[in-house]
């Protein structure tokens, strides 16, 4: 699609609200790395949550996560941040790649506690550019909508505002400075350095931290978002927030978009959530062999190959019922 170059691309991309279209009419180039960040939002997901009853999966393929987005719950908040985090992220690296005609290197200033005979310079992500496109180009379904204030849909509106600040927010504020070392026989004498992004893992981990201090939140008649509970401290904007529990993922449920538990994996001797007492919520679990092929007795060959044997294992394995 994106090698036709024409507008009728932006009207044929499913899922873009009528702001997005106008921008991906303006940006063209822009919307292949919008779709990589968000691939790599999602795979994320999958495996922040992969041991969870809720694994980042859906019901059905009309939407990447299905009808657990039309729930303001904590899944939905992490899928918010986690997407938006990516687009920051895939947008950041295609500047310094010289992939888009609008943007370049990182401008980002010397960091002042720089040692003074290192160089700032090279070519770093443009975390700069990334996190405000990603602001203009993510928020840009929200904004247009102008629901009634105090309504549940405001309340919901502002919960995927504030989640999506979140996400930009990690990847931007975990960019650390990388340097490079020359000099005769690697000396190191003298250093370039320049912004680079964390790694995706990184983030995903930050965000995972978020989702399980997440605060749940209501909609006042004033428009605004307040805490459920005026007892726990209120969310900065690196925070995660919520306006409805979430299911409990055990059985499958197709209004809010749950697979249930019937036939995943479980850990027999875990105690956490992907034990089998709680991933299977109960119900008990089967037990069944499994043969698992593996490399064994690896040894290095001169000069310069490792040579391994195949070894196989019958082992147990259990299933949710």
């Amino acid at each position: 699609m994106f090698i036709i170059g024409a507008q009728p691309v932006c009207s044929q991309l499913p899922g873009l609200s009528p702001g997005q279209r106008k921008l991906c009419q303006l940006y063209q180039e822009h919307m292949s790395y919008i779709g990589e960040g968000a691939k790599t939002g999602i795979r994320e997901c999958q495996h922040q949550f992969r041991q969870r009853r809720w694994n980042c999966s859906t019901v059905d393929n009309t939407s990447v996560f299905g009808r657990v987005m039309q729930i303001g719950s904590r899944e939905t908040a992490f899928t918010y941040a986690v997407s938006a985090a990516g687009v920051v992220n895939a947008i950041s690296r295609a500047c310094r790649e010289g992939e888009l005609s609008t943007c370049g290197c990182s401008r980002a200033a010397r960091p002042k506690d720089l040692p003074r005979d290192w160089l700032w310079g090279g070519c770093g992500d443009n975390v700069e550019y990334g996190y405000r496109f990603a602001k203009e180009f993510v928020d840009a379904r929200e904004r247009e909508k102008n629901f009634a204030k105090g309504s549940e849909e405001q309340g919901r509106a502002l919960m995927n505002l504030q989640n999506n600040e979140a996400g930009r927010r990690a990847v931007y504020k975990m960019a650390d400075v990388a340097c490079k070392c020359h000099g005769v026989s690697g000396s190191c004498s003298l250093k370039t350095c320049w912004l680079q992004l964390a790694e995706f893992r990184k983030v995903g981990d930050r965000l995972k931290e978020k989702y399980d201090s997440a605060a749940a939140m209501r909609i006042t008649r004033q428009g605004k978002l307040e805490l459920a509970n005026s007892r726990f401290n209120q969310p900065t904007p690196e925070d995660l927030v919520y306006v409805d529990p979430s299911p409990d993922y055990c059985l499958r449920n197709e209004t809010t978009g749950s697979l249930g538990t019937q036939g995943r994996l479980c850990n027999k001797t875990s105690e956490g959530m992907d034990g089998c007492e709680l991933m299977c919520c109960g119900r008990g679990y089967d037990r069944f062999k499994s043969v698992q092929v593996e490399r064994c007795h690896c040894r290095f060959h001169w000069c310069c190959f490792v040579r391994c044997k195949k070894c196989t294992e019958v082992v147990d394995q259990y299933v949710c019922k």
